[in-house]
């Protein structure tokens, strides 16, 4: 075995493991215990050398190293992480919020790259390839019939900015190959999913994670919706599972007064860091709703928490994760990374929404599936916060602290037990999967339709509703969907939509029916 040399860093922490592994105590050294620390390590180093030269098997060196840092972390709390070489670089991309590539949405069908849709203004787009195409070649490189596992498949189509890559494809609306070359650029992944108007004066924008652009893509986007005549906002958290703390502070502050309270944390030795709003906001008079539920956690309820303290606007939907620790990560020399936790956050009038995690990880993940059998998702009574730290607002609000936000408007998970599975199962790829087969045996019936006309005619027929129907028995599951036709029929507009047009087309359609939403208009 030989010992990799850029894992010398995280040797204490591999040291600590060791301990725990063998039924010891974790215990971080404070200041007076700089010798034991340094005798750790050297023990550590001197164990690894006893392995390397004496053991009788050889050993990964990365595995043993892995493994001690995850026992590390699991002994702390949920959020601190390791992220490991083989996903830091997919992680970093996506909080960056951009990457370098070709610009395409795709899967893999039938064994070959089948592009669902060219990044709008992307270079696929800008060199010719068209929706409905299969990437044969990247270069020299075969990419159909080979089962390339999905990293391999992205080395091929991503590179350096300004690099080329000369892509065979198939089209099957001309029946022909065309080889095609591509200047790879800066691919955005958009955390902002939908700008849209509810109403004449009502605005709405989705947001699905916070990461280094989302600020911008929001502000571009209340500034769309205001020139449209804007005079009320729909902020949807909905399944936004946080990110970027500073993202989340920026956009509270376009919506209270200058030195409003948005967010304070506390470290380990006490110490305070409060954030205030600046006089800088854009829309801090206008009504304000967020929506929330059970999977909108971190800094979603950071954002949620700031507006509800200070009696800015409405927050409506269910009680939301209760995750209020922060995390700042830390790189090693391989490429890894942890993520550690270091602070924890408290909203404006002082509540923690971090709810327990002292019965371990397994418990703390099992929280949620304890919300489906006590009812909270269906009922607020059900909610506990006669045991929980109640908080006033400076209007006299009640708010409670102690696991996740409580919203003002609450609105019950209405499915009934045939639904739910319905909603589940439009919910995965397979819906996406039989809507480009259609879109792929017959384009032209919607080529150069408008939105207004495409929703006339989708509206208008059975057709994807009965061939669904059908797609499902074929692929073994025995789901009849007549109980909830309406329910089907809109989301597969709204697939439909979303492949055709884009992803506000596709929100636009399935909000229609949004019972939240529904709860906002009223």
């Amino acid at each position: 075995m030989n010992i990799n040399k850029n894992y010398l860093p995280i040797l204490f922490f591999a040291t600590l493991a060791l301990g725990i592994l063998i039924g010891g105590w974790l215990n971080f050294p404070s200041q007076n215990q700089i010798f034991v620390k340094n005798n750790s390590k050297n023990k550590l180093n001197k164990l690894l050398d006893f392995i390397d030269n004496e053991y009788v098997d050889n050993v990964n060196a990365d595995t043993i190293t892995n493994r001690a840092i995850n026992t590390i972390l699991a002994q702390l709390d949920p959020h601190s992480v390791y992220i490991p070489p083989s996903e830091q670089i997919a992680v970093a991309e996506s909080m960056r919020g951009e990457f370098v590539g070709i610009g395409v949405n795709f899967y893999m069908y039938k064994d070959s790259v089948a592009i669902i849709k060219p990044v709008e203004n992307g270079p696929s787009e800008k060199a010719g390839i068209k929706s409905g195409d299969r990437i044969l070649y990247a270069d020299k490189t075969k990419l159909y019939g080979r089962k390339l596992p999905t990293d391999s498949l992205f080395s091929k189509l991503k590179g350096k900015e300004g690099s080329e890559v000369l892509v065979t494809v198939y089209r099957k609306s001309e029946n022909k190959k065309l080889n095609i070359k591509i200047k790879r650029g800066v691919i955005p992944i958009k955390s902002v999913d939908a700008v849209l108007l509810l109403s004449p004066s009502a605005g709405y924008i989705k947001i699905n994670r916070f990461a280094e652009s989302t600020y911008e893509e929001f502000y571009k986007g209340l500034t769309k919706l205001k020139e449209q005549g804007a005079k009320s906002l729909v902020i949807d958290l909905r399944d936004n599972g946080g990110g970027y703390l500073e993202q989340a502070v920026a956009i509270a502050d376009e919506f209270l007064k200058d030195k409003q309270l948005i967010v304070f944390t506390k470290d380990k030795n006490g110490t305070l860091e409060k954030t205030y709003a600046t006089k800088e906001g854009s829309f801090e008079n206008g009504r304000l709703f967020v929506l929330i539920n059970e999977n909108s956690a971190s800094a979603s309820e950071i954002l949620a928490g700031a507006i509800q303290d200070n009696d800015r606007g409405t927050i409506v939907g269910r009680r939301s994760f209760g995750k209020g620790l922060v995390q700042r990560e830390m790189d090693f020399n391989d490429g890894s990374a942890v993520r550690l936790t270091i602070a924890r956050y408290y909203t404006p009038t002082g509540r923690s929404i971090q709810k327990p995690y002292s019965k371990g990880n397994e418990d703390y993940q099992k929280e949620s599936e304890l919300r489906f059998k006590s009812g909270e998702l269906y009922n607020k009574d059900s909610i506990k916060t006669p045991t929980t730290p109640k908080f006033k607002t400076p209007k006299g609000k009640i708010v409670y602290g102690g696991g996740g936000i409580v919203p003002d408007i609450f609105v019950p998970l209405e499915l009934t037990p045939s639904k739910e599975h319905t909603v589940y199962l439009l919910q995965t790829g397979i819906l996406g999967q039989f809507v480009f087969e259609q879109l792929d045996q017959n384009r032209n019936a919607f080529k150069g339709l408008s939105f207004e006309q495409f929703k006339v005619k989708i509206d208008g027929t059975d057709l994807y509703f009965n061939a669904f129907q059908k797609f499902l028995f074929r692929n073994g599951m025995n789901m009849n969907l007549d109980t909830n036709k309406a329910l089907v029929k809109r989301y597969l507009a709204a697939e439909f939509a979303r492949q055709l047009f884009n992803e506000s087309k596709f929100y636009e359609i399935v909000l229609k029916e949004d019972a939240m939403i529904e709860k906002v208009l009223k």
